[in-house]
């Protein structure tokens, strides 16, 4: 299997979002004005399928080839049929997210969902343009929750500034938000649980208020988490996330300089934030996330100063 994976990109239409995917990644997405905030590009849920293009493989979906190609993809350990461990999107956030937090393992079960611990990489930012991640020290579950019905839950978290280049690991059971002004590519565990908190007086798509979980929220919180490190934007290799569920490295290249992956070693996931890669098994631009299989050997060279971002480590 020495070709890479690439699947079609599935956009989904979110209120905080608007048209980035299309202008700043080239993305077709449904003409209008309606507003999209993700992209997903590498999935595998019963809701919501990636499928090939292109190869030997093309038309299946990444069900089918977990179910069919299991050992080649992930490595002889694999359980045949279970699913791709890792959700690749892109993050058009125009407007801010709701403060939320996914479920760690511990609690997930019990509340229905399922653990996600994600990382953002800071593609492009507008000047201004912050996140919020963590509660301040000290703030107690107590405070947390008479501030949310005070409506000032914002005063208990950790908001920063972030520019192009920066990346952060958030971890399960962390409260979060995105601020507007961020183009972010998101890599996370295989889980759409999210457990909003707060939306900020916002409406949905429909013109109603969005359901909020501050039940659930309040269970998945880790009250003694501290905030996470932002790693600023580096000209050499930097690990990003060293996690149980998966490490991400940043790899910016000269033109001319290679990138290469011996096969049998394991599976990853290769996503290219600038620049160019030229390999036998064909080309890849700025944007796109794909899938090296466990039993495929790659070599790609940069035809132009490029960034990528290499994933493993989640088998």
């Amino acid at each position: 299997m020495n070709e890479f994976l690439r699947f079609v990109p599935l956009p989904q239409e979110r209120v905080w979002g608007g048209r980035a995917l299309e202008t700043a990644l080239g993305r077709a997405l449904p003409p209008g004005d309606r507003p999209f905030g993700e992209s997903w590009d590498i999935v595998d849920r019963p809701e919501a399928q990636s499928v090939v293009v292109g190869g030997a493989f093309a038309g299946l979906t990444l069900r089918e080839l977990m179910e069919q190609h299991s050992a080649a993809i992930m490595g002889p350990r694999w359980p045949v049929g279970k699913p791709f461990p890792i959700l690749v999107k892109w993050l058009d956030c125009r407007e801010r997210l709701s403060l939320q937090v996914h479920p760690p393992a511990a609690v997930a079960a019990k509340l229905g969902g399922e653990p996600k611990t994600e990382n953002w990489f800071i593609a492009a930012a507008a000047p201004d343009a912050h996140l919020i991640v963590g509660l301040k020290p000290g703030v107690t579950r107590a405070q947390f929750e008479a501030a949310v019905a005070a409506g000032t839950a914002e005063a208990c978290v950790n908001r920063f500034p972030v520019a192009a280049g920066d990346s952060v690991l958030v971890r399960s059971g962390t409260v979060h938000a995105i601020d507007g002004g961020n183009l972010i590519l998101e890599i996370q565990q295989n889980s759409d649980t999210t457990y909003r908190v707060f939306d900020w007086g916002r409406v949905g798509l429909d013109g109603k208020p969005r359901q909020l979980h501050l039940a659930e929220s309040l269970q998945a919180i880790r009250w003694d988490a501290s905030s996470p490190p932002v790693i600023k934007a580096g000209k050499t290799p930097n690990v990003l996330a060293n996690a149980s569920e998966f490490k991400i490295f940043r790899v910016p290249l000269v033109a001319g300089e290679s990138l290469r992956f011996a096969a049998g070693e394991k599976p990853r996931i290769l996503s290219v934030v600038e620049g160019h890669l030229a390999s036998a098994a064909g080309e890849l631009t700025s944007g796109d996330n794909v899938v090296l299989p466990f039993a495929g050997g790659f070599a790609f060279t940069a035809t132009e100063s490029a960034l990528v971002l290499t994933t493993d480590d989640f088998v």
